[in-house]
């Protein structure tokens, strides 16, 4: 079986991008509006982990999406996770997005020099817009943007998702995630969810149906 996250090229990227990412320094404060958020943390990586990353891999391979919708692809180091196991399964499409132009430059020419560019599409712009034109069924979702904007980019998409669709929110043990908790934890909202014990939490949640 094929594993690219084992591939020299596919780790080399991997390796350098955690590498830098662990030197991640953060500002004291930041803006309010999306953009000017974005801009301000154009240097700061925000990574997903190791695990959480291999755990992505894996439900991809697993499940087989034709589409997977990546909200908040930074540097692109979860969109590589996701791009390989697209890869691998032969078939799919990853669509990710990013405000900032700077870190969608990076992402794109991480994702070239990782060999994986041709599974995915970097979307410019609010995920709330930019995520409009993508068609259905969606497979499975990422979420690793700002804390404040993943419910409501997941229920934007609710829609287009496909029942038995995965749904993965990264950094559940902030505060700030604690309406999307409530959200994905109310059986009433279509989902069986639970939390999975990587680095700042991964709560994968399988949608059922409206």
């Amino acid at each position: 079986m094929t594993n690219s996250l084992a591939k020299a090229q596919v780790r080399a990227v991997l390796d350098r991008l955690f590498s830098a990412a662990a030197e991640d320094a953060w500002p004291q404060s930041y803006p309010t509006d999306p953009q000017a958020h974005a801009d301000a943390l154009a240097e700061v990586y925000m990574p997903i982990s190791a695990d959480g990353g291999k755990l992505l891999y894996s439900l991809v391979r697993s499940a087989r999406p034709e589409t997977v919708v990546e909200f908040g692809t930074s540097f692109g180091i979860s969109t590589i996770h996701l791009a390989a196991a697209v890869a691998d399964n032969g078939k799919g499409h990853v669509y990710g997005s990013e405000m900032n132009a700077a870190k969608r430059e990076a992402a794109q020419a991480n994702l070239n020099e990782a060999g994986l560019a041709g599974q995915v599409t970097v979307l410019p712009g609010d995920a709330r817009e930019s995520f409009a034109d993508i068609r259905g069924p969606i497979g499975l979702v990422l979420l690793d943007g700002w804390k404040d904007l993943c419910l409501p980019v997941l229920q934007s998409l609710e829609p287009k998702l496909e029942p038995g669709a995965l749904v993965v929110a990264d950094d559940v043990s902030f505060a700030t995630m604690s309406d999307y908790l409530g959200y994905v934890r109310d059986p009433a909202n279509g989902y069986v969810s639970v939390e999975f014990p990587v680095e700042d939490g991964m709560e994968v949640s399988c949608y059922t149906g409206a």
